[in-house]
């Protein structure tokens, strides 16, 4: 695209990254930021809610301050209605939970059962959180996908749906994008953030890798439960946003300073380059690049503290 004239859709598309929402004044942040001024000053007791508290104190802090300052600059008001899909062991539920008060509601919806996840299953976290003072707020369902005719909801139940760093585990674009559909009567707003594929700095090289790796591999054909499944840009997003009936509002990149997630999918990405099985329903040439490229991960990756990609946030309606 970058050689050719750019369609006048794509070229809308990619200026929500640039241009500020036209639906956003200045009033409505500075009320905004009033009414989140406490999401930092609550992250000692966000992070004592949360199960995984108790292996990694230092780790959930950062997760937690992550979602604070994501919730922060999104415009969810006291009393709110939020669906929360992907919600995993409930890092960001814990946030919107705090930020909509006790006369909101979250409900977080995730496709995998309660018994999912290591050190800490899906379950034990929920059971956490909801035994807390937070636990009134949120209404926790697992092993639930949006896209069963089953799960309903009545149009415009909520007043925001959120995704925060769930996308990558849809397990194709054309799955996100029927999710975005399904969703788009039951909410007015949705709040979106991801991992940006395009790096800022060199030392987001290996991160952005082991991102690659790991959706070429899933693109192949070899299918596994990993964080990454089907890694997307954001212009991707914003393509996907306008075909599920979302106009993107505004789009902004977020620092993702001290998370270790860099690190996790360096380390996931090289034990799946280590797994025979995984490997050998490739096609031998897809087989033999994706070695050489782990070959390269290998020598550019540090033994800890690799810099994160940085994330983007996107704001629709």
């Amino acid at each position: 695209m970058r050689h050719h004239e750019m369609p006048r859709k794509l070229e809308a598309l990619l200026a929500a990254r640039l241009v500020p929402s036209a639906h956003t004044d200045p009033s409505a942040s500075t009320k905004d930021s009033v009414i989140h001024s406490n999401l930092r000053a609550k992250l000692p007791s966000l992070v004592s809610s949360m199960a995984a508290a108790d292996h990694s104190p230092d780790i959930q802090l950062s997760q937690t301050r992550h979602r604070a300052t994501l919730v922060e600059s999104w415009h969810i008001e006291p009393g709110s209605t939020v669906l929360e899909l992907g919600c995993g062991q409930g890092d960001m539920t814990a946030v919107l939970a705090e930020a909509v008060g006790p006369t909101g509601h979250v409900v977080a919806v995730d496709v995998a059962e309660p018994s999912y996840g290591t050190p800490v299953t899906l379950g034990e976290s929920a059971a956490r959180l909801t035994a807390g003072p937070l636990g009134s707020r949120i209404d926790f369902r697992f092993g639930t996908d949006v896209l069963d005719r089953s799960v309903d909801f009545p149009e415009g139940s909520f007043d925001h749906v959120v995704l925060a760093h769930c996308s990558w585990y849809f397990t194709s674009l054309g799955q996100l994008q029927d999710t975005l559909t399904r969703v788009r009567a039951w909410a007015r707003r949705l709040w979106f953030t991801e991992w940006d594929l395009t790096p800022a700095s060199g030392d987001q090289l290996a991160h952005l890798l082991a991102v690659l790796i790991q959706g070429q591999i899933e693109a192949a054909g070899s299918r596994g439960q990993g964080n990454v499944r089907t890694p997307f840009s954001r212009e991707g997003l914003l393509r996907l946003l306008s075909d599920s009936g979302w106009t993107a509002d505004s789009s902004r990149s977020v620092d993702t300073e001290g998370l270790q997630d860099g690190d996790w999918e360096i380390a996931a990405c090289l034990d799946l380059a280590g797994a025979e099985e995984r490997l050998a329903v490739l096609p031998e040439p897809v087989r033999q690049f994706v070695l050489s490229q782990a070959d390269v991960l290998r020598a550019i990756a540090k033994p800890c503290g690799n810099r994160a990609l940085a994330a983007y946030s996107v704001a629709a309606h």
